[in-house]
């Protein structure tokens, strides 16, 4: 039976086995609450759908992050040293991989919905400033 990444995200563990995980409202609570584990050397895959601009930076120290844009446009911001660069992500199927430690956030320009593999041990986040002050 087919599932859906709308309603079941994956992680992909150590090993290379993938375990589904049921999304409900109490998913990301318990993910951050780290009831789910750690995720220490797994992957996080998820569909994600973005109305607006991300209200926060995020940064994941213990491996690269790639988006697949499936729907939509948005701009990802990456916080490098000297400044910022900025991908446009317009087309369907284009992607980045946002490299380990890079702080980065997302300019939605047109409602989005992305695929994001995520390696998600040791993740911080922090408050983005209104569009123009970052």
């Amino acid at each position: 039976m087919p599932m859906n990444l709308h309603t079941t995200y994956l992680r992909i563990r150590d090993d290379a086995s993938v375990e589904p995980l049921p999304v409900d409202d109490t998913f990301w609570p318990r993910l951050i609450a780290g009831e789910l584990g750690t995720f220490h050397r797994e992957q996080l895959v998820t569909v994600l759908e973005h109305g607006e601009d991300w209200p926060n930076w995020e940064m994941h120290p213990s491996g690269d992050e790639i988006v697949v844009l499936l729907d939509g446009h948005m701009t990802f911001v990456l916080e490098l040293d000297g400044g910022v660069d900025e991908v446009e992500l317009g087309h369907v199927g284009d992607f980045i991989v946002v490299p380990r430690g890079i702080w980065h956030t997302a300019r939605i320009r047109r409602p989005s919905r992305a695929m994001f593999i995520t390696p998600g041990e040791g993740t911080l986040s922090r408050a983005a400033q209104p569009r123009g002050e970052d």
